[in-house]
């Protein structure tokens, strides 16, 4: 039987026109990701997405409008994660390399260019053009294979 498709949220933070990221899975800092996580029940997606910045970086967050429904999968196995990308602000705090992720996932967190972003190994594919606004950046990012 397979599992049920996974609901997720996460943070475009942009600040001095750089985005946050974080490393994806844990023991893993070659795959880069925006900040968030896996939605609870009984909480709003903006409730849950600033929850979880806040435990992944320690940055408060203002969570705005959805700009991405980005989906990824394992097509040999049963995962299938549908995640929100919603537009933020930071409202306070900074990062601090002391940080402690109470998850025990995120170890890494750095602000980046454009530049330096098309350096590093992120997903999903169009988080640089979501996250610069490009005339062309897709709303909805199609099934993606997950990255092992």
């Amino acid at each position: 039987m397979s599992r049920p498709v996974r609901l997720a949220t996460r943070a475009i933070l942009m600040r001095e026109n750089r985005l946050l990221l974080v490393n994806a899975y844990k023991g893993r800092g070659d795959l880069w990701c925006a900040p968030g996580g896996g939605a609870e029940l009984h909480q709003s997606l903006p409730d849950n997405l600033a929850r979880e910045v806040f435990e992944e970086t320690g940055l408060r967050i203002a969570v705005g409008l959805p700009c991405l429904l980005n989906e990824f999968h394992d097509p040999d196995g049963d995962f299938h994660q549908v995640d929100v990308y919603f537009r933020s602000t930071l409202v306070s705090g900074a990062l601090d390399d002391t940080w402690q992720d109470p998850e025990g996932i995120v170890t890494q967190r750095r602000w980046v260019t454009r530049g330096e972003l098309a350096r590093l190994h992120v997903k999903p594919d169009s988080l640089a053009a979501v996250a610069w606004q490009d005339a062309d950046a897709p709303v909805y990012d199609p099934l993606e294979p997950i990255v092992h």
